[in-house]
């Protein structure tokens, strides 16, 4: 007798119930509704915000609701987009830059005032600048010990002082090192960069990697790679 008539039959495959298939099409569903009406609640909540914070400040004769019976949502968010580019352009000028000067001279005299406003504006300026990426890479560092490792954002070089007090003959990268699942929140390490390993992804791929708990990963990088940036191999 050969071996063959020894082995047992294969399993036959199970089919799924009727309770089962609708089960498995109900997630289905649910994974493709559920970031589009989430995507589009989040808009409808963000418009309806902004309209509440802007309308107050428009003459009653200037609402829509007064003319149509019913109010237009997004038309506070129509005015304070006209508003903000007016206000970028009289600031490019001659005399807006005078203005914003003379306005920010008396705001450095007012000791609270003062923290406030700069903490806000170089927050704003981090956020909204357009001449710098807030980010230049996704990468590995080793962290929080050697033999773990966790992803990062690099930020820049280090400057000034903190690049020449740290005692490195490395240049030293600012990285960004986010939690999980809020990528909002984290660290900010000056790290060598022989210690920062690359990443081919993205930083769209990283951030969702990151949010989702290593449960959304991006796709293969592209075959031929560079293994010196692989966690394990040579740098």
């Amino acid at each position: 007798m050969t071996e063959s008539e020894h082995s047992p039959a294969p399993a036959p495959l199970r089919r799924r119930g009727p309770l089962g298939l609708l089960r498995a099409n109900f997630l289905t569903g649910l994974i493709v509704i559920a970031p589009i009406s989430l995507t589009l609640w989040l808009i409808w909540t963000a418009v309806g915000w902004i309209d509440s914070w802007v309308l107050p400040f428009v003459p009653e004769r200037f609402h829509p609701s007064r003319y149509t019976g019913y109010d237009v949502r997004g038309y506070g968010v129509a005015i304070f987009i006209v508003f903000t580019v007016i206000v970028g352009w009289i600031a490019k000028g001659l005399i807006g830059r005078s203005l914003i000067a003379f306005g920010e001279s008396l705001v450095d005299r007012t000791p609270v005032v003062r923290s406030i406003y700069n903490g806000l504006k170089q927050i704003a300026e981090t956020v909204f600048a357009q001449s710098e990426r807030s980010f230049e890479r996704a990468c590995l560092v080793e962290y929080p010990r050697r033999g773990i490792w966790a992803i990062g954002f690099v930020s820049t070089e280090a400057r000034g002082e903190i690049a020449t007090r740290v005692p490195r003959d490395d240049t030293i990268l600012s990285v960004f090192l986010p939690t999980t699942p809020n990528p909002t929140s984290g660290f900010l390490l000056y790290v060598p960069r022989a210690d920062v390993v690359l990443l081919d992804m993205s930083i769209e791929d990283a951030a969702k990697l990151v949010i989702s708990a290593g449960l959304v990963y991006p796709g293969p990088a592209a075959n031929g790679a560079d293994a010196a940036k692989r966690p394990g191999g040579s740098r």
